[in-house]
């Protein structure tokens, strides 16, 4: 097996996002801009020789391609062993458990998470860190930079890996294991939880539970530790069997394109409880019968009832949430007394406060949650989470839910999507509000006054570095907030999201629809940014 140098030159889109980098599938098949990518991860790391590197994806197409690309780099760019997820398979939070686990020196997450795959879908890299979480900004900007000047990749000139069957094999002087892609991560939880009174509530014969894994990378884990080791009947799981392109569904685990599982959960005989995934398995939906739970509601719910949980039950450090998520859990903090943080949208920014002990709990109003457990957000540990608490408290979500807004008070809150904006329509629209935010304190629109508007900045409260531009605010004297940002997980045109938010004490309102309640807040939004006229969009095109 010969190492040979091949000459390359770079590509001017390589720069990663809030998730590593994100391209359609064509554009990762030219030639070597994957090996490109690849090897600017290497060239921008110190001291891996020798070390072990966590590799996997939510097999997605041109995941098991990708895979023995870069198990043939790394062979020849000196890392010593490489644990592979089985078939090429491994969740994002598995891939940090992993890391974690056996103190691995960084991974390699092959997905475009929430993105749709197939031959003309979307594919993702994004490089872990030791801690298991995501890189940090100086980690990512340092690849970026390698990518605009890199001349050349290291390749072993061998034939493919065995990935599907378990066990070590040697590439080169580099041993590659097979690893089962479930049994740490499943380890894991059930040192969380309460396996015992989650088995008994879900084999009691009056609760039913359905799972939708949209085809995407957690029907392994889902049906290993729903259905095998926690008892529930075959079938809990519903669409498994992960595919290449996710059996031609949009694996996003919100009431669009979750439909089936909305249908299912909002019919008159409905299971008591409904979750849906993502394509690799790190954001999660919530539903009781006939009832939704807005994410940034289940991050507040988790946080009041941690004490029930084992793995939680002698209190938090702090709940961390990103800036978009609604202020219910900083009402659970307070009452708590314990800290809450505010963040810019992007799991990388809850690391410093996980690893620094100031925080116990995250989440973002993207359909995300998890905790000091591993540095990744967790679908499956949030499910099992809410089947801990049903399993203690014997009560209805709905009912588990309206008890909190009695207690708290109801943050009614929408997200509204639109997506595959023109990119320059999107600049224009943002530019527009730009241009207004100096005048718009002390502004009144209808009953409503704007008391800030500014674009949200975060200094990092450990290591004091500074993210600036991290979304537009509009912030009215009664607590109620307008917020726009340009997504950057998407990679066709630009996603304009708004994210909407009200505090409402007044019991007697909690029922109302959130896009009723919300109505004024849309108006307004209307207004300022002008969104139909920049977007040439009359709705958006998904709500939450």
């Amino acid at each position: 097996m010969n190492t040979q140098t091949i000459s390359t030159q770079p590509f001017a889109d390589q720069k990663p996002g809030t998730s590593g980098l994100r391209k359609s599938v064509p554009t990762f098949q030219q030639p070597n801009y994957l090996a490109n990518f690849i090897q600017s991860i290497f060239d921008s790391l110190d001291g891996y020789q020798g070390q072990t590197l966590v590799l996997g994806g939510d097999g997605r197409y041109y995941n098991r391609e990708a895979v023995q690309l870069i198990l043939k780099m790394a062979a020849a760019n000196g890392w010593g062993r490489v644990k592979v997820g089985h078939h090429g398979i491994l969740s994002t939070p598995a891939t940090s458990c992993v890391i974690r686990k056996y103190k691995a020196f960084g991974g390699i997450i092959l997905s475009a998470s929430h993105n749709p795959g197939g031959p003309n879908g979307d594919f993702g890299v994004k490089y872990n860190i030791e801690n298991g979480g995501p890189a940090p900004e100086k980690v990512t900007e340092a690849i970026f930079a390698r990518t605009k000047e890199i001349t050349e990749y290291k390749l072993l000139d061998a034939p493919d890996v065995d990935i599907d069957t378990l066990g070590e094999s040697k590439l080169g002087g580099m041993v590659v294991e097979v690893i089962d892609s479930v049994a740490d991560y499943q380890e894991l939880m059930e040192s969380l939880f309460d396996f015992d009174r989650i088995r008994a509530l879900l084999t009691n014969g009056s609760f039913r539970l359905c799972v939708d894994a949209m085809h995407a990378v957690t029907g392994p884990y889902a049906h290993a530790i729903f259905e095998q080791q926690l008892g529930a009947p075959a079938g809990t799981v519903r669409s498994g069997t992960p595919l290449e392109d996710f059996g031609g569904g949009h694996p996003d685990p919100n009431l669009t394109y979750a439909h089936d599982l909305v249908e299912i959960m909002f019919k008159e005989d409905a299971p008591d409880f409904g979750a849906a995934f993502d394509g690799d398995g790190d954001r999660n939906m919530i539903l009781g019968r006939n009832f939704f739970v807005n994410p940034s509601d289940s991050l507040a719910l988790l946080a009041a009832n941690a004490h029930l949980v084992p793995g939680y039950k002698d209190g938090l450090a702090g709940v961390a949430r990103s800036m978009p998520t609604s202020a219910a859990a900083d009402r659970v903090a307070q009452r708590l007394g314990i800290g809450c943080y505010e963040t810019p949208t992007g799991w990388k920014f809850f690391g410093n406060l996980l690893d620094a002990g100031k925080a116990t709990l995250c989440g973002e109003e993207s359909f995300g949650t998890g905790s000091n457990h591993i540095r990744e957000k967790d679908g499956i540990w949030a499910v099992l989470f809410w089947l801990n608490i049903l399993a203690v408290r014997q009560q209805p979500v709905e009912q588990i839910v309206r008890e909190h807004w009695q207690m708290f008070g109801r943050n009614f809150y929408s997200r509204h999507d639109y997506e595959e904006v023109a990119s320059d329509r999107a600049k224009a629209l943002v530019d527009h509000v730009q241009a207004q935010m100096p005048t718009l304190p002390g502004k009144t629109f209808g009953s409503y006054t704007v008391e800030y508007a500014d674009n949200f900045s975060y200094t990092d409260p450990v290591d004091g570095s500074v993210s600036q531009n991290q979304g537009i605010r509009i912030g009215f004297t009664d607590g109620s907030r307008l917020i726009l940002r340009l997504s950057g997980t998407g990679t066709k045109g630009a996603t304009l999201r708004l994210y909407l938010e009200s505090y409402e004490p007044n019991i007697a309102k909690h029922t109302l629809d959130p896009q009723v309640a919300l109505g004024d807040l849309i108006a307004i939004a209307e207004e300022i940014a002008q969104i139909k006229e920049y977007t040439g969009m009359d709705k958006p095109t998904v709500i939450t």
